[in-house]
């Protein structure tokens, strides 16, 4: 149930004030007599303990009344939605390189794995209505989760993420060639892979130059995304003396994944930070928006009648009341 003018139960408040006035009413209207003693020997009649119904029934038919003008409604409301999702495929890349240090998340340097697990579970809330499926990849590339619907069972397989799942290598050419067989024969109106990797292709049989001239065969667009700084970054390793800090040259192949973009009618990203990496699958969302259609409607039948009858019937009681077994005398 709903109240169409739910502002209207304000006048509820006075409510308590007119409780208030009738106990200091109450209070004031007294007999002065010299003495209650024989008074008290007389059995007291039920209805002194009642005397307050007629005042009870009005408050009832008050809140009644009330209601009644703030138009109760039951029903239930009715959202039919019409998609035209898009089918993206995540390819993510778990290699042995994920695991610099070289972002930070509160202040505190976390792993590039880690951000990319925070940065792409945002992303995927932000799209209920596409189809959405993961490709992770290191030496080999298989699929995590197919393209789904269900954004829960997607998210817990991205919070699932581990360096070294796929093997230390990088196989871009495996990945995306994997994205294009999962993608090439679906009729979605848009076909998109968003493809993350932080270094050089240096594993597999298919070469990333081939897999994108087979994506651009399909009409599949493909957003490459490059991670992590240009140069040395750090990397926590076990060695002699415990965990120590080392820095490793990265080894990002930002001319392969321009092409990569390029051939396929997409567009290459530097994540060279955490603001970046937002930023940056923020503008993905905006490019490849999904056209989704709302309809609402309205199923509510009016109540306020019944209310009005049962608030009147309540203060027609008091009022006979009143004049009848609860009369007082002057």
């Amino acid at each position: 149930m709903r109240f169409a003018y739910p502002l209207l139960l304000i006048f509820l408040f006075i409510i308590p004030f007119m409780i208030y006035v009738y106990r200091k009413k109450e209070r004031t209207n007294h007999i002065r007599y010299s003495s209650i003693d024989i008074l008290k020997s007389i059995p007291v009649s039920s209805r002194v303990f009642i005397r307050h119904a007629t005042f009870i029934l009005k408050i009832l038919a008050l809140v009644f009344i009330i209601s009644a003008f703030a138009r109760p409604q039951s029903g239930f409301k009715e959202r039919i939605v019409t998609s035209e999702g898009l089918d993206i495929m995540l390819a993510i890349d778990t290699s042995g390189s994920m695991n610099a240090l070289d972002f930070e998340e509160e202040g505190k340097n976390v792993t590039r794995l880690h951000m990319v697990r925070k940065v792409v579970g945002e992303f995927i809330e932000k799209r209920p209505y596409d189809r959405i499926g993961m490709i992770v990849f290191g030496s080999e590339a298989y699929t995590q989760c197919p393209l789904t619907l269900d954004s829960g069972i997607l998210l817990e397989f991205v919070n699932r993420l581990e360096i070294g799942m796929a093997g230390e290598a990088t196989a871009i050419g495996s990945a995306l060639s994997l994205a294009v067989k999962r993608m090439k024969e679906l009729a979605a109106p848009s076909k998109i892979v968003i493809l993350l990797t932080d270094g050089r292709s240096n594993e597999g049989n298919i070469s990333p130059d081939i897999a994108a001239e087979l994506a651009k065969t399909y009409g599949i667009k493909v957003y490459t995304i490059g991670v992590g700084t240009k140069g040395k970054a750090p990397f926590l390793v076990d060695s002699f003396f415990g965990k120590q800090i080392v820095y490793q040259e990265s080894d990002l192949d930002e001319e392969t994944l321009q092409k990569i973009a390029e051939t396929t009618n997409g567009t290459y990203f530097w994540a060279k930070d955490t603001k970046r990496l937002r930023e940056i699958y923020d503008e993905i969302d905006k490019l490849e928006k999904s056209k989704v259609d709302i309809k609402e409607y309205d199923h509510f039948n009016d109540l306020f009648h019944y209310f009005l009858i049962i608030g009147m019937v309540l203060l027609l009681l008091s009022i006979i009341g009143e004049h009848t077994i609860f009369r007082k005398i002057p």
